[in-house]
């Protein structure tokens, strides 16, 4: 679609009213001029770009944030836990060169401000009841200040200096093609043998899948992602939630981006890149199904059940041909070591948690979860052989596992032990309280969020980017920045132009 820029078209109107004596009028004429051009242009397919793309230097930050979105596995990047990302430090760093408009932010978002001085009250209190070790306290603090500069950001661009939105999805969309261009060209690698492209690869990644070698299952492509895994943690904690808030205002790129995401899904499970992006997969389309869907109707309750039929036919299918899925389904926890390390790796430091009613409310202390699994190894010991499970590895994990090395692979344990019942209480309120404040709840939000909800359950990052992401379009909804993306039969707000 062709761009027209929004001096272009003031300038070409200008040039039609030159000859009017009086000015109020020839404003008056203008403004009628560029809507009714505006409106031809819009017939012909051919966006309006209103908005800026740069306001000052600073908002280069904030598009290398964007460009750096996929790469989130590279050796260029700060650990934080099972990732090595780059956007978290950008968007802080936005953040920070933008400290005049923070008041701006804070009136909307004040209770999101708050919440990490609460995570550090409580961490302070159980330091003095546990330990404290320092790195592993700034890890997890770093993730919690990346998530909230990730929203900053995000306010800050869109809302108060009005970006061209359109230009920062044009650039997603690129990045993400030349993140599935990576990954073809790593499994090529991998099929011809290609050392010199592999090596490169496997010099690059933190983790690499690509050789027989890697401890974590290798001989798979994984993008420039900190693992195979994380795959729908982008396609549908980011761009997917981009269609739904595009689909109203412009249907172009929002096709672009289901191209995209069908193209990266379909291809990564061709390329054999793991299971995880078969169920994310399967999942995604079944929560799309049923908020694209007018349940309402007869019709379109029938339409959606038959879709749904369809996916479970489809899921079937999958379990059918994939070995690792099949033998899961057969066997259980003892079909594939890698389901099963999601379990034990979770299941230790929340039995220490359930050890003690204190540590149960307020947590261990941020930094403080292998403290939390020498606690509770012990007992997970006994609930897995309890369970009939072999529980060698787990036992042998627990007891050389680390305040550096440790990990949960799921936000909710690592987020629940570090912080407690009380805080995760406190951001769950925060969360559902912030939708209805803003008159944001409609089926699409309750879909995304649920979305948000499972793909958090195998992802321990605090700083990803899909949470901050849905509480600032609750946010912009209430704001008319974005359309309440409401489907036919469900009740609309008015929507103020992003770029007026």
């Amino acid at each position: 679609m062709t761009t027209v820029t929004n001096t272009e078209l003031r300038t070409a109107t200008q040039h039609e009213t030159q000859a009017t004596p009086q000015s109020a009028a020839s404003h008056g004429a203008d403004t009628v001029d560029t809507d009714l051009v505006e409106a031809d242009f819009s017939r012909a397919g051919v966006s309006l770009d209103r908005e800026p793309v740069l306001t000052d230097a600073s908002d280069f930050l904030f598009y290398a944030a964007l460009a750096a979105l996929p790469i989130d596995g590279t050796v260029a990047g700060p650990y934080m836990p099972f990732w090595t990302p780059l956007s978290p430090w950008l968007f802080l760093a936005y953040a920070v060169a933008n400290w005049r408009r923070l008041p701006q932010v804070w009136h909307r978002f004040r209770v999101f401000f708050l919440f990490p001085l609460l995570l550090v009250g409580l961490s302070v209190f159980d330091w003095s009841q546990v330990t404290f070790h320092r790195l592993p306290v700034i890890i997890s603090f770093s993730g919690v200040i990346g998530a909230l500069a990730c929203l900053i950001s995000l306010d800050i661009a869109l809302r108060i200096k009005r970006l061209s939105w359109r230009r920062m999805v044009d650039l997603l969309v690129i990045v993400y093609w030349f993140a599935f261009a990576v990954g073809v060209l790593q499994r090529l690698s991998i099929m011809f043998d290609w050392t010199y492209v592999r090596d490169f690869f496997v010099r690059l990644m933190s983790r690499q899948y690509l050789t027989d070698a890697s401890q974590w299952g290798g001989g798979r492509p994984q993008f420039l992602f900190a693992e195979p895994s994380y795959i729908g943690m982008h396609l549908f904690g980011i761009l997917l939630p981009l269609i739904w808030l595009l689909r109203g205002r412009d249907r172009a790129r929002a096709n672009r981006l289901r191209v995209l995401v069908v193209v990266f899904a379909v291809g990564s499970v061709l390329m054999g890149a793991g299971v995880r992006i078969i169920l994310d997969s399967i999942i995604a389309l079944m929560i799309v199904i049923i908020e694209a869907n007018a349940w309402r109707t007869w019709r379109g309750r029938l339409m959606a059940c038959a879709e749904l039929i369809g996916t479970a036919v489809l899921g079937a299918l999958s379990v059918s041909v994939n070995h690792r899925l099949s033998s899961i389904a057969e066997l259980g926890f003892d079909g594939d070591g890698s389901f099963y390390a999601r379990l034990w790796q979770s299941l230790g430091p929340a039995a220490g948690v359930l050890k003690h009613p204190m540590r149960l409310l307020f947590g261990y202390g941020a930094g403080n979860l292998s403290d939390a699994t020498h606690e509770g190894a012990d007992a997970a010991v006994h609930a897995l052989e309890r369970l009939g499970l072999n529980a060698s590895a787990p036992k042998g994990w627990y007891a050389q596992v680390t305040p550096t090395n440790m990990f949960t692979m799921s936000a909710y344990t690592s987020f629940f032990v570090e912080f407690g019942a009380l805080a995760s209480l406190v951001l769950v309120v925060m969360v559902l309280w912030h939708v209805g404040r803003n008159r944001a709840w409609n089926k699409t939000m309750v879909c995304w969020l649920v979305l948000v909800i499972y793909l958090y359950v195998q992802f321990e990052g605090y700083a990803f980017y899909a949470l901050p992401m849905f509480v600032w379009a609750a946010g912009a909804v209430g704001a008319g920045l974005v359309p309440n993306m409401c489907r036919s039969g469900e009740q609309h707000v008015s929507v103020q132009p992003l770029g007026a």
